[in-house]
């Protein structure tokens, strides 16, 4: 028999002229009868980061702790020849991907916290590497944010192309709102656009700019954990976690200021303000925010025919709640929102797999993936 997802669409909010955009004060469960049983792929992680698939199907998975592992046919093997990764706060080993042309060149791209460079403590890194006889080799250095920070928070740190191959990733501001964010001449609290093999690209928008970060494509940001192409506009939507209140979806766009601290919709965690301003002239707004926050990790578009009400919606995991959030769109609006896969544990990570399955990494569990009724 075929499947039919059952759902209850959330009411629209509004906050009257700050922004027409819905937002999430509360959310409704799901029904007891779910229309997908969860499926356990891999048991006994402790803090899945990153997972993406080899052509096989098998999986690459990074723990932050700093260990790579390739889960092929039911087995874990432990990737030789990492970088030295601090597993700090925050940091440690973080997002993993493949070059969109994996099959005919093998780049895998890892960002991760590392001590090099000017500076105590740590920052991310990204760089790229082959798989030869589960180890790295001809590892190659793309970008490192300096300087470092003793600071464990905000990272950021996920990894995505786009149509033309460019690969973007993100870095937090590191914990320090009122230097990094604002300033294109510091690095952190940015999203980054390099060539694949790390050069920066004649068109990105500081490139002209003097003592400006050439590989900065977008600014204002505070920690971001999502990053993904939307699969029918090639666009790069991102979300970051906010304060206390004020986690964001954005669509990245060139050069552009996404506000963060000068406009934000959370407080500080005393409850605080940090700014009156929920916008400002030359800032970008959120197509959506969240009040309370959920901690947002981790996001895919729906693709595929496995779950039919659901393709082109986005998921979002909630590290905060235990679950995963479905964000019901038209074009690039969030029209309604549900709770699934509720009560799961801290969601670090959602994606879809080559398989067409929703995958959802768990801390301090496994990866577990989402199989409809039939």
């Amino acid at each position: 028999m075929k499947f039919q997802l059952q759902f209850l669409l959330l009411p629209l909010f509004f906050l009257g002229c700050k922004n027409p955009n819905p937002t999430s004060e509360t959310a409704l469960k799901m029904p007891n009868t779910r229309p997908y049983e969860i499926e356990y792929v891999v048991r006994d992680l402790d803090n899945p980061w990153g997972m993406t698939w080899l052509p096989d199907g098998s999986m690459l998975i990074t723990e932050k702790k700093g260990t790579l592992i390739h889960f092929k046919n039911g087995q874990k093997t432990l990737i030789s020849n990492l970088p030295a990764i601090h597993n700090f706060g925050q940091g440690g080993l973080l997002d993993i991907a493949l070059h969109p042309n994996y099959s005919e060149n093998g780049w895998i791209y890892l960002t991760f916290s590392s001590k090099e460079g000017s500076g105590k403590g740590s920052n991310t890194k990204l760089i790229r590497a082959q798989l030869n006889n589960e180890s790295l080799v001809n590892i190659q250095d793309l970008y490192k944010a300096e300087p470092n920070s003793t600071t464990g928070q905000h990272f950021g740190s996920r990894i995505a192309f786009d149509n033309q191959n460019f690969v973007y990733f993100s870095v937090g501001d590191r914990f320090n709102r009122d230097e990094n964010p604002q300033d294109i001449s510091k690095d952190c609290g940015k999203i980054y656009r390099l060539h694949d093999d790390g050069k920066i690209p004649g068109d990105n928008p500081f490139v002209t700019i003097s003592g400006a970060k050439k590989a900065i494509y977008s600014y204002g940001h505070r920690n971001p954990q999502g990053l993904i192409k939307h699969p029918v506009t090639g666009e790069i939507w991102e979300h970051e976690h906010g304060p206390k209140g004020g986690d964001e979806i954005n669509i990245i766009k060139k050069g552009m200021n996404y506000g963060w601290p000068a406009v934000t919709y959370g407080v500080n965690y005393s409850g605080t303000p940090i700014t009156e301003e929920t916008s400002r002239p030359g800032m970008v707004q959120p197509i959506h925010y969240w009040v309370p926050s959920i901690a947002p990790c981790g996001m895919a578009f729906i693709t595929g025919n496995k779950y039919p009400d659901w393709k082109g919606d986005l998921l979002v995991g909630s590290l905060k709640f235990g679950y995963v959030e479905l964000m019901r769109l038209e074009g690039s609006k969030v029209m309604g929102r549900e709770k699934i896969a509720e009560d799961i544990g801290r969601v670090r990570n959602v994606k879809m797999g080559p398989d067409g399955f929703i995958y959802i990494a768990l801390e301090g569990d496994g990866i577990v993936r989402l199989v409809p009724n039939s």
